[in-house]
């Protein structure tokens, strides 16, 4: 047993895989070559997509309100998310034990902080929503200078939460502390981690559920009195379905992986933990290419957006290829007119030669 005021920065990664008896590389050379291709088709959509949903949001001036400022950076979140899994898939199987420590923290860095960023984010949303349905209006009144400090706030505490294991909550001096999922990660860090999230979980659940309690209760007073009040109030159930389902889908592709990290911090000797780890990575994946497609599915508005600005995108490139096109049949014409012009002139010098003569 390595003794603990001994520190092994110098090392590469494969020591700490041999030290946590991690073997086998999980990933033959053709199963890498596949999953980096189907991995790469879907990082680019999420990419794409998320990217339109934030285009979206700025340039539709119906959603400039904070429910929607906070979606666009949910959809910020799913982008770095993309970033992270491409950057994980080009540094995985063989290549990980070639890795320094640096370059681990680093690669491990990137999906904590998009994941803290996606659950920060929607613990927000849901503040919000619970705000605005409670007063049982459809935006709220934050103003933009606090949904600002709101975003900063998310993206601060995600970076800083990605950050942790490299700012020394970590098992380099203390390798017996080290976990089988993240080598370099002590036990308790992936308790601290797991928990906390699956405590978020918690208490987003119970969020949504009292809004989804107080709306049933308002729509069955609004229906005893008058039909036209409750169709003008549809809206906001509108908005509380599409994060539900948001939060929904977050729940179900993350928690297992939540699960399973939280037995390999309490050192789960029965548990077979890498066999998952592919498996829970291919869900976090499905996750971030679900979400933009629940945000087009559930709002017409988003989606009318999204196809105008795919429109846009297209004309545009016509209209770049038909001015290339003008620019050549102009170029031509004017070749030709020269020609003409130069004919004519030779013309008129032979007809003014002739009559001297």
């Amino acid at each position: 047993m390595a003794k603990s005021n001994v520190c092994y920065h110098d090392q590469p990664m494969g020591f700490f895989y041999n030290n946590s008896n991690i073997t086998s590389d999980e990933w033959d050379q053709t199963q890498l070559i596949l999953v980096q291709v189907a991995g790469s088709i879907c990082c680019c959509f999420i990419l794409v997509a998320n990217a339109m949903i934030i285009a979206a949001v700025v340039t539709n001036r119906r959603f400039h309100y904070p429910f929607y400022y906070l979606l666009a950076n949910l959809a910020a979140s799913d982008f770095l998310a993309g970033i992270a899994y491409v950057y994980l898939m080009f540094n995985t199987g063989k290549i990980s034990r070639d890795l320094t420590v640096q370059g681990y923290f680093f690669r491990q860095g990137l999906l904590d902080a998009s994941l803290s960023a996606s659950l920060t984010n929607l613990l927000v949303i849901a503040l919000e929503r619970y705000v605005s349905i409670m007063n049982w209006k459809v935006h709220s009144n934050l103003n933009k200078r606090r949904v600002t400090l709101l975003i900063a706030l998310v993206w601060g505490i995600s970076i800083f939460m990605g950050a942790v294991p490299s700012l020394g909550w970590n098992c380099i001096c203390s390798l017996n502390l080290c976990s089988k999922l993240a080598p370099i990660f002590s036990r308790s860090y992936l308790i601290f981690w797991s928990v906390s999230n699956l405590v978020l979980f918690l208490i987003m659940v119970g969020i949504y559920l009292r809004i989804y309690i107080y709306v049933m209760r308002k729509t069955v007073v609004l229906k005893a009195h008058t039909s036209g009040s409750i169709n003008r109030k549809r809206t906001p159930v509108k908005l509380i379905k599409t994060v539900m389902t948001v939060l929904g889908a977050f729940v179900i592709c993350w928690t297992p992986g939540l699960v399973v990290l939280l037995l390999d911090g309490l050192k789960c000797e029965q548990c077979d933990v890498l066999k998952f780890k592919r498996w829970l990575l291919l869900l976090a994946v499905l996750n971030s290419v679900m979400n933009p497609i629940i945000y087009s599915y559930r709002d017409e508005e988003m989606w009318t957006t999204i196809k105008n600005l795919m429109c846009c995108v297209r004309n545009g490139t016509r209209r770049q290829r038909s001015s290339k096109a003008n620019i050549q049949r102009g170029s031509g014409r004017e070749t030709t007119s020269s020609l003409k012009e130069n004919t004519a002139e030779d013309s008129k010098v032979s007809t003014q030669e002739m009559l001297k003569s």
